[in-house]
C-alpha cells in the first residue's frame, strides 16, 4: 500500500522493484532498482521534513520497520539486507553490503560498509566502522563499544 504523508509526499518506487501488497509505504520514500520489500514491512517518512532512500538491490524482509523522525532521513545503501523484524529508525545511514539481523534495532547510527549486525542487537547513537561484526544480543551504544568490534570473518562476508 503506497500512501501520501500529511505533507502530500508520495513514495517513488522503481518499476524493477517488488513491494508486497501487505507492505505499507508512506510519504517521501525513494525505493530504487531491484529492491524487494516483503510482507508486512512498514517504511514511513510521514513526519515533516523526513525522508527514506533505499538504494539498488536491497532486501527489506518481512515485518521490517523503517521510519525517519521529523527533519531526519534514513539511507539504506546498495546491496544491503534488512532481515525479518528489524527496526531501522532515523536519523541513520546503513552503508553498502550490510546485513541487519532478525529483530535488531538501529537508531541514530551510521553503519559503515560491509557491517554485519547479527540478531537481536541494538545499535544506537554511534558510528560503526566498516567491515565490523556486531554479535547477536549485543548493545553498541557508545563510541568505545563501536571501536572494540571485531572485523567480519570471510565466512560471514560470504
Amino acid at each position: 500500500m503506497l500512501n501520501r504523508n500529511p505533507n502530500g509526499d508520495y513514495p517513488n518506487v522503481d518499476e524493477t522493484s517488488y513491494v508486497d501488497p501487505t507492505a505499507v509505504i508512506i510519504g517521501n520514500i525513494s525505493i530504487e532498482k531491484n529492491v524487494f520489500v516483503g510482507p508486512g514491512a512498514v517504511i514511513r517518512a510521514d513526519e515533516l521534513g523526513s525522508s527514506v532512500d533505499i538504494k539498488d538491490n536491497c532486501n527489506v524482509q518481512d515485518r521490517v520497520i523503517v521510519h525517519a523522525l521529523e527533519s531526519s532521513s534514513v539511507t539504506v545503501r546498495e546491496n544491503t539486507s534488512l532481515s525479518h523484524g528489524c527496526i531501522v529508525h532515523g536519523p541513520c545511514i546503513i552503508s553498502k553490503n550490510c546485513f541487519i539481523g532478525f529483530g535488531s534495532v538501529v537508531f541514530k547510527a551510521n553503519i559503515g560498509d560491509r557491517v554485519c549486525v547479527k540478531h537481536l542487537a541494538v545499535v544506537e547513537g554511534v558510528d560503526v566502522p566498516a567491515g565490523r561484526i556486531i554479535e547477536s544480543g549485543k548493545a553498541i551504544i557508545n563510541s568505545n563499544d563501536a571501536l572494540d568490534l571485531k572485523y567480519t570473518s570471510e565466512e560471514i562476508k560470504d
